[in-house]
């Protein structure tokens, strides 16, 4: 046999993050939301980004981005369907009532991830396992 050269994997495996760093990521997966949701579905893909990016480098932010990721698309349904529901005036109410049930589950989303906690949104669709 020749000698040959060492085959050499097509990309090195991803380096894990440090605690603090998996984290501050888990943190920004859910809170990415808040800018992200000036643009018509950026709620979503943001953290959608996020979580592509650093799934691999830490169980702790795939857990959360695909909570994050799931709770987003969950609510921009609700949205949707708010807005739909304006013929009726009911609509208005519950675009109210979204917002603030989206607001108030993100931040304490961000707040038990920065702690290290794993935090599951109620009344969430999963749509990503």
């Amino acid at each position: 046999m020749e000698n040959q050269p060492p085959i050499l994997p097509l990309s090195p495996a991803p380096i894990p993050l440090t605690e603090s760093d998996a984290r501050m990521w888990a943190m920004l997966a859910h809170l990415s939301a808040i800018p992200g949701s000036f643009v018509l579905i950026g709620s979503v893909v943001a953290p959608l980004a996020i979580w592509q990016i650093q799934k691999e480098k830490s169980a702790f932010v795939d857990y959360h981005g695909k909570e994050a990721v799931n709770f987003q698309i969950t609510i921009a349904i609700a949205f949707a369907l708010s807005f739909l529901l304006m013929i009726l005036v009911i609509g208005i109410f519950l675009l109210f009532v979204v917002g603030i049930v989206w607001l108030v589950f993100t931040i304490i989303a961000a707040i038990k991830a920065n702690n290290g906690e794993y935090y599951r949104y109620p009344l969430t669709v999963r749509f990503i396992k």
